[in-house]
């Protein structure tokens, strides 16, 4: 048994809440993760009060990222005591997320965890960090430099957008905040 938020839907209505969940209970995947840290983001709080149609099947343990420790593994590239990360690949939506003590996955959706990172730093950058990164990388890949100028970020309060302004100010850019608040 392991602890996880689990959210349902059906004729009593639209409900989220902690519950212990039998392992046997856990969806199909060939890696077991014993899960370490995840994160709360703006999409799980949608999922978690039903505010929006993320979660795509019920029941669903929410969390679109995690960190943790293989604990089973049918995968080639995994072994039992890998220090693993995940985000993405509909975890949270359509495939049971990171918002457990345990996780069933396709070892082909894991990443090893960077040797210069533990599983709280990762998840301290989470999905936002990440996200944001991808994005600089995009505008660097396309020719932006420090020296063009201002550099707008909207959504600026936000996850994605808080990170963004971190690291572009810390890569010399000179970053205006933009937001609907």
């Amino acid at each position: 048994m392991f602890n996880a938020i689990l959210i349902d839907k059906d004729d009593r209505g639209y409900r989220a809440s902690v519950q212990a969940i039998n392992e046997d209970q856990l969806p199909e995947g060939d890696v077991t993760v014993r899960v370490a840290y995840s994160t709360l983001n703006f999409k799980d709080g949608l999922a978690i009060t039903g505010s929006s149609p993320v979660v795509r099947k019920f029941p669903m343990v929410p969390g679109i990222d995690l960190a943790g420790t293989v604990e089973a593994s049918a995968h080639a590239d995994y072994k039992v005591g890998d220090a693993v990360l995940l985000n993405g690949w509909g975890v949270g939506e359509s495939h049971w997320g990171g918002l457990a003590q345990k996780a069933r996955l396709q070892g082909d959706w894991l990443i090893p965890l960077p040797k210069a990172f533990t599983p709280a730093q990762a998840m301290a950058i989470g999905t936002a960090g990440y996200t944001a990164m991808l994005c600089i990388l995009a505008l660097e890949r396309n020719g932006v430099t420090p020296d063009q100028g201002e550099i707008l970020v909207t959504g600026a309060n936000g996850g994605v957008g808080s990170f963004a302004i971190a690291l572009l100010s810390k890569l010399g850019y000179r970053v205006v905040a933009s937001t609907g608040r």
